[in-house]
């Protein structure tokens, strides 16, 4: 679009779906580009695919910003390369960067790509209004130790500000591609000592009676309570509330975690699924690329417990849509754990649950990768201690 820019357009401009951009007729090359978020900058394009940021409509004013482009543009004819695109030193602030170029590439090109945009934002936010260039070893050094002695009262690990220290040094690799950063300062960085979790949680023969008892009795209470509800609002002939079937289930917690227990998903995989996923005919389930974490699908068979809770499931619902009307269920698990006596157990821990009876069991663990989804067979490496034919078996074979 190509209009005479005006300090009230440039002010009422207002975002859209898509980023769109403006063309002052007056100076040639001038641009204001619009994002989704409301964040103006000013671009000037000196030839075809030809293009630098100026800067945000904050930092130059209309005038100003013609000024800048009139300038490139006379020294493009002049010398062919304007200065504004041999700088080697980007006056890009990191929250600019953020908004103008790097969350827009990574919303197409990574998955849930917004969110390391904001990741950045959120732990980061005294540096937004750095210079790319100086974001430097000691400036995140000192990030570091602030990230772990206070964060709102709450302690940080390691692991936790090694991924928010991750995040920014992977934007920071791709501004540099994008030659809007000399370079990345923080590669050469030594590396931060994280130690990873020593144990593999999973449960003893013991708990795993102990979280079905805990979960069964919540069933019975559940039923129990809504035919006791029930009965109550009849005699006040008030509406009555969906019944719930005397061998069904309370609510989607046990049909969840039954299956965590017996397909090995992530949380985030569990609560995406759609009724679409499940091919109860095939026995499996189908993780879509889009929900996976290493973005690609795959397929996990139904075992003869988890065919029975999808099936008993379908009993209770519409059938179509989502399978667990749920966002998360932190709050039911813990009261769970907390009936069942269970101590240092998260949801996650299902998941190695799930992998250690798998290698226990004997299956093998590129399997066992794939059923996971591990992109890496590092990660399933975990796990081989358990094996019955692991370390010791080998060992034994020298006295042979």
């Amino acid at each position: 679009m190509r209009t005479q820019l005006t300090k009230r357009i440039v002010a009422n401009a207002q975002p859209q779906s898509k980023p769109y951009e403006m063309r002052d007729i007056l100076v040639r090359g001038l641009i204001l580009r619009v994002q989704p978020s409301g964040h103006k900058a000013w671009i000037v394009s000196w030839a075809h695919g030809k293009r630098r940021t100026l800067g945000a409509i904050d930092h130059l004013t209309l005038e100003q910003a013609r000024a800048h482009a009139s300038q490139a543009m006379a020294e493009a004819v002049q010398q062919r390369l304007p200065s504004v695109a041999k700088a080697k030193v980007t006056t890009c602030a990191l929250g600019d960067f953020l908004t103008d170029h790097y969350e827009p590439w990574a919303r197409v090109e990574l998955r849930r790509g917004a969110r390391y945009a904001q990741r950045i934002r959120t732990h980061f936010a005294d540096l937004l209004k750095r210079p790319l260039h100086e974001i430097d070893v000691p400036t995140v050094d000192r990030w570091w130790r602030d990230r772990l002695s206070n964060d709102i009262g709450k302690q940080v690990v390691k692991a936790t500000a090694y991924r928010d220290l991750a995040t920014l040094r992977a934007a920071l690799s791709m501004a540099v591609e994008w030659k809007l950063l000399e370079q990345n300062a923080l590669l050469g960085m030594r590396q931060k000592g994280v130690e990873s979790r020593k144990i593999v949680r999973f449960l003893s023969l013991a708990e795993d009676s102990q979280l079905r008892k805990a979960l069964a009795a919540r069933d019975r209470n559940l039923i129990e309570g809504r035919a006791r509800g029930n009965e109550a609002r009849k005699a006040r002939e008030m509406p009555l509330l969906p019944e719930l079937p005397r061998d069904g289930f309370g609510d989607h917690l046990t049909p969840i975690v039954l299956l965590a227990m017996n397909t090995g998903l992530r949380r985030g995989e569990l609560l995406s699924l759609r009724w679409t996923d499940i091919d109860l005919h095939a026995k499996a389930i189908t993780v879509q690329a889009e929900n996976a974490k290493s973005g690609r699908q795959r397929h996990i068979p139904l075992n003869a417990e988890a065919l029975t809770v999808v099936t008993k499931w379908a009993k209770q619902s519409e059938g179509k849509g989502r399978l667990f009307d749920a966002l998360d269920v932190k709050k039911g698990w813990c009261a769970l754990l907390d009936k069942a006596g269970i101590k240092a157990f998260r949801f996650h821990d299902l998941r190695h649950d799930f992998a250690s009876k798998l290698v226990r069991a004997g299956v093998d663990l590129n399997t066992v990768r794939e059923l996971l989804g591990h992109a890496d067979i590092k990660m399933t490496l975990r796990y081989s201690h358990l094996s019955p034919d692991g370390l010791a078996a080998a060992v034994a074979k020298l006295g042979a």
